[in-house]
């Protein structure tokens, strides 16, 4: 066996998210790159780890043992250097985020100053649906997690960070041959949301249906990211956060369009349980946070509150 602990961790991350595009999203690597690992430690057991069926991933038994057998190698690793960077008086330890998907866009800035000063820090972000997020919360997996509307069943602190805005949106061409007014997009055009549970499906179709209307075609897509392509890829319109489009309003290749009532504001959040015992850097994070949150959102998203 020859496995690194890079391999580990990939393979760990897939068996979480029980995809190759959400780890890779995690990990920030290219999806390439996670499949090119994860098949070099397949190539070192003599039984499946995994399974691909209708196009869906799934872990076998035996891939989910050896998950768990990785997760306490890493776990151990983590513990040797933390303590050796305690030793010599840093502060380290792991930090443990969960984020809805769009918030993939606004966390890294938020933990960059924070972990580029700390060295000793080890940090995961799970960037998944809403649902998990609130479920992570919870059970106490995470030690914060960023979402857009706070879950109203949990007891939580708050640190608000950023305005979340939600425009009506179509491709370039689409908008572009589109007859009629405004309004009748809602009736004569497919609508494309995402997958239910999503803070910013909710949003979309609390608006929708507060206009009354019948909608033609809905069409649900599981990332914002895979929504944002089939905006502009031309297969409908939607209502979408700035945040995850402004690349491809800034070319061109998705039109905001004007309506009573839009753009949709929340909030981004950082949260965490009341009673949650923090540790050292998870209190230190939320220190930073209090100092810095001003200053890092007139560096980086000066234009949202614009």
């Amino acid at each position: 066996m020859n496995y690194t602990l890079h391999q580990l961790k990939v393979f760990v991350e897939i068996v979480r998210q029980e995809s190759i595009t959400k780890a890779s999203e995690t990990l920030f690597l290219t999806q390439p790159a996670v499949s090119i690992q994860l098949k070099k430690f397949q190539d070192q057991f003599p039984l499946p780890l995994t399974e691909v069926i209708g196009r869906k991933l799934y872990i076998t038994n035996f891939g989910k043992e050896i998950a768990i057998t990785a997760q306490k190698i890493l776990d151990e690793v983590s513990a040797i250097d933390h303590k050796t960077k305690q030793y010599q008086g840093k502060l380290a330890g792991k930090l443990t985020v969960s984020s809805v998907s769009t918030g993939k866009y606004v966390m890294p800035y938020y933990l960059s100053g924070f972990v580029n000063q700390h060295t000793g820090i080890d940090f995961t972000i799970d960037v998944t649906n809403k649902q998990k997020v609130v479920k992570d919360l919870e059970e106490n997996k995470v030690d914060f997690a960023l979402v857009s509307v706070l879950p109203n069943n949990l007891s939580l602190e708050t640190l608000p960070l950023l305005k979340n805005s939600l425009y009506l949106v179509g491709g370039k061409e689409r908008e572009a041959n589109r007859k009629g007014k405004v309004s009748a997009i809602f009736q004569q055009q497919p609508l494309l949301y995402r997958e239910k549970g999503s803070a910013t499906r909710n949003a979309m179709e609390a608006f929708i249906d507060g206009k009354n209307v019948s909608v033609q075609k809905k069409i649900e897509l599981t990332s914002n990211e895979a929504l944002k392509q089939a905006v502009i890829a031309g297969l409908g319109y939607s209502i979408m956060p700035i945040l995850g489009i402004k690349n491809a309003v800034d070319k061109g290749d998705i039109k905001i369009i004007e309506h009573k009532g839009l753009p949709i504001h929340t909030q981004w959040n950082i949260v965490w349980l009341k009673n949650k015992s923090l540790s050292p850097v998870a209190k230190a994070f939320i220190d930073y946070l209090h100092a810095e949150k001003h200053s890092i959102k007139t560096k980086y998203f000066d234009w949202v509150e614009e």
